[in-house]
């Protein structure tokens, strides 16, 4: 006996969070105004949205939230399933983005970028380090930062990887998003 399928959903966008607290209130700003979206929380993210303040991250009405709380990160499955056409990494630390240049996925964040790697679902990657010398918000106020050699030189790396695009800040983030997104509405039609 033939059963009929449902059709599949449409897809939705995958946002994956770090412990990054550069630029994290504009980042959670711009997803407040994405839809349909899924946030996958890193343990680190949870912890940096409590500290900026932002627990509760003002995602839009169906937003799904992800936390990591499994060794094998089932709710990655998804990508395997078609159910994204993107995946943000982002805001992204020095130590996500290293992991990635790396191949290790040992967080949810870091396992969303390689399973979509293996499934061929587009990133775009906020990495936070990306200069010898940057400012970056605190939660109490600015402060100098100095992102070693081997963090930039990651970030360089990452740019290499294939169907991942690379930005260093909030208007690059959503010139890309808004670029990806004319993609998918032009190849829709």
């Amino acid at each position: 006996m033939n059963s009929i399928a449902p059709p599949p959903a449409p897809q939705r966008l995958a946002w994956a969070l770090t412990g990054s607290g550069h630029y994290i209130k504009e980042t959670l700003d711009l997803m407040a105004r994405l839809a349909p979206l899924d946030v996958f929380l890193s343990k680190a993210a949870e912890e940096v949205m409590r500290m900026y303040r932002r627990r509760d991250g003002n995602f839009p009405p169906g937003t799904r939230l992800f936390r990591d709380r499994a060794a094998s990160a089932p709710q990655i499955g998804r990508f395997y399933f078609g159910e994204y056409h993107t995946l943000v990494v982002g805001p992204a630390t020095s130590n996500t983005v290293a992991k990635c240049v790396q191949g290790i996925s040992d967080t949810l964040p870091t396992n969303a970028f390689a399973q979509a790697g293996k499934c061929r679902v587009p990133c775009i990657v906020f990495a936070c380090d990306t200069a010898p010398e940057m400012m970056t918000e605190a939660p109490h106020g600015m402060v100098p930062v100095y992102p070693r050699r081997i963090d930039l030189e990651n970030v360089e790396r990452l740019r290499g990887f294939e169907a991942t695009t690379v930005v260093e800040t909030v208007p690059e983030l959503e010139a890309a998003l808004k670029a990806r997104l004319q993609c998918l509405t032009t190849s829709s039609s």
